[in-house]
């Protein structure tokens, strides 16, 4: 049988965080080193070393303040294949980080191909229902309408240029790293599970594998929602969690306890209630999801843990 071989690929990964760890480590494990070369992008410089651009373990690190455009040097991005995580900034409606990018980038030195980690936050509440790539955005927190605002930006320039992208709408992420043990524990409440309302998760190492896909396999300017289809309340999820590791139950409260007792970025999240559909993803991108469900990955971590 003749083998295929992988073409060389040139990576940029912008805001080097978990995710993007994930993503560097799950393409060194499947492309031949002579034929990746990543770079990582961060706003500060890393722990291990004070200079600008080093190395490590096969993957050079750059640093890149995205509130300050004049450290932008367009020609690291040439012809490379780029994962935008960077997150917008913490107020206002718009994300002048992704602008300050575009705007930085050369005419004649352009990215091959863009895959920009957004959230399905931009669909905004829809009551519950069932919600897919069709659906009208209407965003209401200024989290989602920072979000929307890089997308339309990155739509427009990457039309304009004749740049390859894809965008993924992302739901919230999950992981061995990012369970509420500290809400937990702290016993801070949650709405009653019957007020809750449906979210929508996905976990970190199955983003990372979707991330590629979009880079590797996905045609040109489409949009994904991506979601592990398992849709249960807030509250359910965090009782899940709490029974797994053996921790309190959150005290569940009404609504009118909850205006008094909750954060206003908690109450945002629970004023929004969607259910979204993952079919585009796994049928057109062939995604075989390790953790179709939160139960999923409770029994695949407790075989890791035993």
């Amino acid at each position: 049988m003749k083998t295929i071989q992988k073409p060389a690929i040139h990576v940029s990964i912008i805001g080097y965080g978990d995710i993007g760890r994930r993503i560097a480590h799950q393409l060194q494990s499947s492309y031949p080193a002579n034929k990746l070369t990543i770079t990582a992008f961060n706003r500060q410089q890393s722990a291990e070393t004070t200079e600008t651009h080093h190395t490590v373990n096969g993957i050079g690190h750059k640093q890149l303040d995205l509130d300050n455009p004049s450290t932008i040097d367009s020609t690291v991005f040439n012809n490379h294949c780029v994962f935008y995580l960077a997150p917008p900034p913490s107020t206002g409606t718009e994300d002048s980080r992704m602008r300050h990018w575009l705007a930085g980038l050369e005419k004649t030195q352009l990215p091959k191909r863009i895959v920009y980690i957004s959230t399905t936050g931009v669909y905004g509440d829809q009551q519950g229902r069932t919600v897919t790539e069709q659906t009208p955005v209407k965003p209401q927190a200024d989290r989602a309408k920072r979000r929307l605002d890089a997308e339309l930006n990155l739509q427009r320039f990457a039309t304009k240029n004749r740049i390859e992208y894809v965008i993924l709408r992302v739901s919230g992420i999950y992981g061995e790293s990012r369970l509420p043990v500290r809400r937990l524990k702290e016993q801070i409440p949650m709405l009653r599970s019957e007020l809750a309302p449906i979210t929508n998760r996905i976990h970190q190492d199955d983003l990372a594998k979707i991330c590629i896909a979009a880079m590797l396999q996905s045609n040109s300017g489409e949009v994904y929602n991506v979601s592990d289809g398992d849709n249960i309340n807030m509250t359910d999820y965090f009782i899940q969690v709490a029974r797994f590791l053996k921790l309190p139950l959150p005290p569940e409260i009404n609504w009118q306890q909850a205006e008094q007792q909750l954060s206003k970025g908690m109450l945002s999240y629970l004023k929004e209630s969607r259910l979204i559909d993952n079919t585009k993803l796994l049928n057109t991108l062939n995604i075989q999801l390790t953790y179709p469900s939160i139960a999923e990955f409770f029994r695949i971590y407790s075989n890791r843990l035993y």
